[in-house]
This record gives structure tokens, sequence and C-alpha cells, in this order.
């Protein structure tokens, strides 16, 4: 699976093979107009939603029409280690697309645990902040009134200044997947209203440059990086399990190179035998900007949840 993922990308142009559903209204644009929805899902869901050769995403595209996209491995939004599923098309199209992926995701985590799980589940949605004020309405009123119609419960995160250029919010939408859909369906309508939203429909979604940003400023200018305080030199130390170290560096330090490369963070593991205090974790010592490190620590957990997820099964 890993292969498959590190070089899955994005999606062709989908199929249209079905014919567009009935307009909600009177007015073809509803229907025709193109539009999107970015959301979050694990590097492990990530590759369940590609499956084998992109088989299972391409079968997605059919039947929704919709066109699906993720961002690459280990590129994930910004404080996070999730990386981004972009669906685009008509309304219809893409609220297929979302049951699909949705519906998919949750009989894994049945089939995983079973009769246990609990039904209500969370799914992170991207929304422009300079778009958050047409979903929360004066005083919040629509988003009251979506959260009484949806019964999903809906938060809109604060704005994350830790992050230079990062001008979008978190909206978690918690409940069934039924509750879910209706609550992706109110918001996604309000957004498509919004031409704020449409305008941002073409931009990056792969956050890289979040994370590398000494690189990459706005219209190059870098300069801009130089002074702030997220790229001053800090250092961090984090714990990981003695068996899980191995994964984490990767056949010959692979893996280790990757994360040191792509975060921009330098990173050195203590000796055998050398743990942290009063535990069984060998040392993992992080250094660069608070960007870098967070980007790098993100990208080790992710290593450590999958080897967990392996030891697991």
């Amino acid at each position: 699976m890993e292969s498959t993922e590190s070089s899955y990308v994005s999606s062709p142009e989908a199929p249209r093979k079905r014919s567009p559903p009935p307009p909600k209204s009177l007015t073809s644009d509803y229907v025709e107009k193109p539009t999107y929805i970015r959301f979050l899902v694990s590097n492990a869901a990530a590759g369940s939603v590609i499956g084998k050769g992109g088989a299972t995403i391409s079968d997605f595209q059919s039947q929704s029409g919709a066109r699906i996209q993720l961002s690459r491995n280990y590129e994930f939004f910004p404080g996070t280690s999730d990386r981004i599923i972009m669906i685009s098309g008509a309304l219809d199209d893409v609220i297929k697309a979302v049951e699909l992926i949705l519906a998919k995701l949750l009989s894994e985590l049945h089939a995983e645990d079973g009769v246990n799980i609990d039904p209500r589940t969370k799914v992170r949605i991207i929304v422009p902040n300079s778009s958050c004020g047409s979903i929360i309405g004066k005083g919040g009123a629509i988003i009251k009134s979506f959260i009484e119609e949806s019964q999903a419960g809906i938060k809109i995160s604060p704005q994350d200044n830790n992050f230079y250029g990062l001008n979008d919010r978190l909206v978690t939408l918690t409940g069934t997947l039924e509750e879910q859909i209706r609550a992706i369906d109110l918001i996604l309508s309000k957004l498509f209203e919004d031409p704020h939203y449409s305008q941002t429909m073409n931009a990056p979604f792969s956050y890289a440059v979040a994370y590398n940003s000494v690189n990459y400023g706005a219209n190059g200018a870098a300069g801009k990086f130089q002074n702030n305080k997220e790229d001053r030199t800090n250092s961090v130390t984090i714990g990981v399990a003695d068996e899980h170290i191995g994964l984490v560096v990767g056949r010959g330090g692979r893996n280790i190179t990757e994360i040191s490369q792509v975060s921009g963070a330098r990173i050195k593991i203590s000796d055998r035998g050398d743990f942290m205090s009063g535990t069984n974790d060998r040392k993992i010592t992080i250094t660069g900007s608070q960007r870098a490190i967070r980007a790098a620590e993100g990208m080790i957990m992710q290593k450590v949840a999958y080897a967990s997820e392996r030891g697991a099964d």
C-alpha cells in the first residue's frame, strides 16, 4: 500500500457517465456550477480511500461523477498528522462522493471495532476563514439552524495564527453518517452561494508552503520570514517506544531522512539503552523552527501509529 500511496497525488479527471441528478432549485446553475469540499483523513484512511492501484477512488469517481484528489503522503494539514481530500464537481456529485468515502471509512471502523463502535463519529472540513461568516450567520443564527436541522454537532475552530499564510479553519461535524451528510449538505449549499468560497477552489491544498516557509514566501518574499519567531531555532525531545524506533528510522535510515527533508528539521535519536527518564522510550531530539518541529513530530507520530496498528493486527 505504501508504494501506491506515496506516488498517488491526484486522480484523473472523473468520467461523467451518469446524468446529473434533478436540481434542488429551479436554476440549472445549481447543478452545473462546480464547487468543492476539503476534509481531513488519517494516512491509513487515505490508503483505504485510494484502494489497491487506485481502484477504490476510481470507482467512487465513476459512481459520483465528482473528482477526488488527495494531498501527498506526509503533506498534512498544519498542526495535524492528517492528509487532505478534495472533492470537486457539481454540488450533488460532491455530496455523493463525500457520502461514499465516509460510508467506506465507517464500515472499516465497524469491521475493526465490532459492536463497540460509537455510531457518532467526527469529520473535519476545511473552510476558508473568509467564508466562515456565511455559515455562522448573524449572532450564530445560521450555524444554530444547521445544528437543529441536521442534529449533528458543528464546531468551528478559531483561526490558527501559528502558521504563516494559513487562512483556513476546521469545521468539526460530530454525529452519525446520516447527520454528518445532512450537515455537509447544508454547509456546502450555503458556501456554494458565497463568492469568496468559489474563488478559493483552485488554490493549492497541500499546505507544503506552510511547512517549508523560508523557501516559499508569498510572491517570493522569503525575507518576510527572517524575523518571524516561528523560524527561530528550537529543540524538542519526544519519547518513542524502543520497539517502534526501527519503523521510524526505516531501512538504511530512509524514513528518518525523508522526515527530515520534508519538515526541514534536524532529527537525532538516542543510542540503544539511552531512554527517557523512568521509561523504555528512546529519545528523539528534533531541532529547527517551531513549524519544522511540528511537521517532523507529526510525521514521526504517524509512523508510530502505523507501527501500533500493525502490532495490534
